[in-house]
């Protein structure tokens, strides 16, 4: 697969569609056997609490993955993805309930870096109950 957006059709401040992404502790609970992350800040109230968090959290990487589904999702091919990163800036908190959590994820084409490797970069914000959750959240995309 290669990606469906072509590079002579991106500009710098292109958006990319936004996306938001449910999370409840049955969510993590799959996450944690998929990733075998079992650390009980994921699933367990009371030792969350206990180390200082205001509840059970999301964990990172689950965090940081459901925000590049919004490049993947737009590229139209998660190879195209050549480099991303982030800073984890805030823990999405999970309640014990049917609702759970949202992560709110939007994207901007922020640079076009390379003509010849057809790469752009794209810039990410992913929030949660308000709070900006991801930081310097960047992905480089090779394009068709």
């Amino acid at each position: 697969m290669t990606a469906g957006i072509a590079y002579a059709d991106v500009e710098v401040g292109t958006e990319l569609p936004a996306a938001s992404f449910p999370v409840t502790r049955a969510t993590l609970v799959r996450y944690a056997g998929a990733s075998g992350d079992f650390n009980p800040i994921h699933w367990n109230e009371r030792f969350a609490r206990e180390v200082g968090l205001p509840d059970v959290i999301a964990h990172g990487m689950f965090t940081m993955a459901e925000a590049v589904r919004v490049v993947t999702d737009w590229a139209g091919d998660p190879a195209a993805v050549v480099e991303y990163g982030v800073r984890f800036t805030k823990p999405v908190v999970v309640p014990d309930d049917d609702t759970g959590a949202l992560i709110e994820v939007t994207g901007k084409v922020a640079a076009r870096l390379d003509d010849e490797a057809r790469t752009v970069r794209v810039d990410l914000t992913a929030r949660s109950a308000g709070q900006k959750v991801l930081g310097m959240a960047r992905a480089i995309v090779r394009l068709a």
